[in-house]
Parts: structure tokens; C-alpha cells; sequence
């Protein structure tokens, strides 16, 4: 009878860390957080101040003793004590504060595929501290795969490519296991670097990362077209240290980015060429599937399908993908424990 009680409040917890963005999925509930990945600190005190959307709203708008930091980079754990706190706050944001017995939740973290076991170590202790009673890791692109519902669990091959914040990664899925796998620490935050260094680099320009993204999200392009958009880019001018305004078209952003595209397109050629022939006849039936905010790129299916030669396309909510997978796992834990990349049962750690 406790059980059933228990279970009532028990809040089952399915979170994507993402090195730009945390969203959480709780069962029963959908996904209920969808906010940056940003922790800003007073490094005088080492006070954490504002999490998640405040704490972006504060990026390059802070003193100097005031920065706004992201704990994770390339979609691991860079400083644990801000990654803890930081999983602690979304916790407990969605922990029913009417209670006041709040068991401590079990949760499914979504984790890049290529991780070491020191960074899988690393991502269970900060869930652990942070209040997780239990904690499993699922490869981000399994989860991703599910969340647009693929066939993962069948004999057939599924291609998947999550364009991320900090990484893009490529895998080959069938019977509930990733069969291969290409990670590349080249994503959406790099094709914002490539926007800035372009600006500095033809005109002068010094722009900051929140007006890169909004060029990148504005006009931004995965291939020369010939449109002609424009978008105003504001900054300071590091010839007269003074603000400039001017208007970039969406072809001088493509080239600014081109670099990087091509790096993800090749990667994901060789992840072609590497897969077992009878997969890749699957593949070319079902086609490529994109997830991950990077997807969102302008034309990135056309140029991969063209690449490929291989039909190619992006799921509904590209962003909420991984989300949206970890929580059906989360829903359906004894049928889909198999596609965990660990599903062992931890304690937490003696305060």
C-alpha cells in the first residue's frame, strides 16, 4: 500500500543536458523546463545567482566580478559544483512544494555517445548530490532516435544526426544498440564562433555570441542561395573603439560558416561508408533523420541530401527531441531498459 502511496508524489525525472540548453521531462507530465544551460556566479563570494533564463539574460551584461558561465562544454561536465547546483534547480522546480515528504526522484540523463566512463562517473555524482535517488544514462541520439520515433528495437538500421550546441553526433542504430558511431565537436556554438571571427576578420567588427545567434537564426544559411536577406549587425568597431551598425547578407554568413558545415557533411559521409552494407540498404530506404537545434540551419537537409545522396529529413521539434525519447523511456522503463547506456541501481552518496 505504501508503495502505491509513494508512487502517487513520486516525480520520475528525464532531463537533456545540453551544453546550450537543459530540458526536463517529467512522467506524467511532459517536458516542463526548457531553459539554457547558463549559471551566472559572483566570483567574490562564489555565490550562485541566477540559473537557467535569468542567468542569460545577464551574459555580457554583468560586472567583472559577475559572469555568467555554462558548466558543461562538448555536452560534458566541465565544473561539477555549478553542473550540481545547476541539476539541484531544476530538481527541484518541478518537485511538488505542496508535500512535504518529497522523495528523492529517479532520473535519465541523456549523455553524448562517445563519453568515458570518468565523465559518465562525473554526470551520475552531480545528479546524485543534486537529489536523484536513482540515476540512468542514455546516449543522447538513442534517446533522440525514439523521441521521432524510429524503429529502434528492430533489425533494421536507423541513421541519426543530432546537430547540438556543442557537439554533432552520428550514429547508426538497430535491435536497441548503436551499431556506429561519429562525434564532432562541431555544432551550433561553432558556427557562432565562425560568425564572430568573420565579423573581426572582414569588417572590423567586434560582435558578442547572443547577436551571432540571432544573425545565424536570422539569415543564416547552410549553402550560398541566391537570396538576398539582410540583417543589421551591431558591435564596436576595433579600428575607432566606437558602436557600428552594418547590413550582412545572408550569402557572406554562409561563407563565414561554410567551414565548419563542411567538417559536420564529411563526417557524416564517413559514418556512410563505414556502415555495414545490409544497414545502409535499410538506411537508404528510411533515410537520414536530423535532431538538435542545429538542424534548424537553413538548408542543412538539402546539402546533406545532396551529399548523400540519401533522402533526408528533419523531425517534428527538432529540439525537444532528446527530451521527448528520455521521457518515453521514462514511461515505458521495463520494455525499453535495454536502450540505457547504464541501468544499474546507485546509491546516493553519504552527505
Amino acid at each position: 500500500m505504501f508503495g502505491k502511496i509513494s508512487s502517487h508524489f513520486y516525480q520520475d525525472i528525464a532531463i537533456d543536458l545540453g551544453t546550450a540548453t537543459t530540458l526536463v521531462y517529467v512522467r506524467g507530465r511532459g517536458i516542463v523546463i526548457f531553459e539554457p544551460s547558463v549559471v551566472a556566479i559572483n566570483q567574490k563570494t562564489g555565490q550562485v545567482l541566477a540559473i537557467g533564463d535569468e542567468a542569460k539574460k545577464m551574459v555580457g551584461r554583468t560586472p567583472a566580478h559577475i559572469i555568467a558561465t555554462r558548466p558543461l562544454v562538448n555536452g560534458v561536465i566541465s565544473d561539477f559544483e555549478v553542473t550540481e547546483q545547476m541539476l539541484r534547480y531544476f530538481i527541484e522546480k518541478v518537485q511538488q512544494r505542496k508535500f512535504i515528504f518529497k522523495p528523492r526522484p529517479r532520473v535519465i540523463i541523456g549523455v553524448p555517445c562517445e563519453v568515458t566512463e570518468v565523465e559518465k562517473k562525473s554526470v551520475r555524482d552531480a545528479a546524485l548530490s543534486a537529489g536523484a535517488s536513482e540515476v540512468y544514462l542514455i546516449e543522447q541520439p538513442m534517446a533522440a532516435a525514439i523521441g521521432a520515433r524510429l524503429p529502434v528495437q528492430e533489425a533494421g538500421g536507423n541513421f541519426i544526426v543530432d546537430i547540438g550546441g556543442g557537439t554533432t553526433q552520428v550514429v547508426v542504430i538497430s535491435l536497441g544498440g548503436i551499431v556506429l558511431a561519429k562525434s564532432l565537436r562541431v555544432a551550433g556554438d561553432k558556427l557562432n564562433d565562425d560568425i564572430i571571427h568573420y565579423a573581426q576578420e572582414e569588417y572590423k567588427l567586434l560582435i558578442g555570441e547572443r547577436t551571432a545567434e540571432e544573425i545565424k537564426i536570422g539569415i543564416g544559411s547552410a549553402f550560398p542561395t541566391k537570396g538576398k536577406k539582410e540583417m543589421a549587425m551591431r558591435g564596436r568597431n576595433l579600428v575607432t573603439g566606437l558602436p557600428e551598425e552594418i547590413m550582412i547578407s545572408e550569402n557572406s554568413i554562409a561563407l563565414a560558416m561554410q567551414k565548419s558545415i563542411r567538417q559536420i557533411v564529411n563526417t557524416i559521409k564517413t559514418a556512410v561508408e563505414e556502415t555495414p552494407p545490409e544497414l545502409l540498404a535499410d538506411i537508404m530506404r528510411g533515410g537520414i533523420t536530423l535532431v538538435g537545434g542545429g538542424s534548424l540551419l537553413n538548408g542543412i537537409d538539402t546539402l546533406i541530401a545532396r551529399e548523400t545522396k540519401m533522402p533526408t529529413k528533419i523531425v517534428e521539434d527538432p529540439v525537444t527531441a532528446v527530451a521527448r525519447g528520455a521521457g518515453l523511456v521514462l514511461e515505458n522503463l521495463s520494455e525499453l531498459r535495454e536502450v540505457l547506456a547504464e541501468a544499474e541501481y546507485l546509491e546516493p552518496p553519504k552527505k
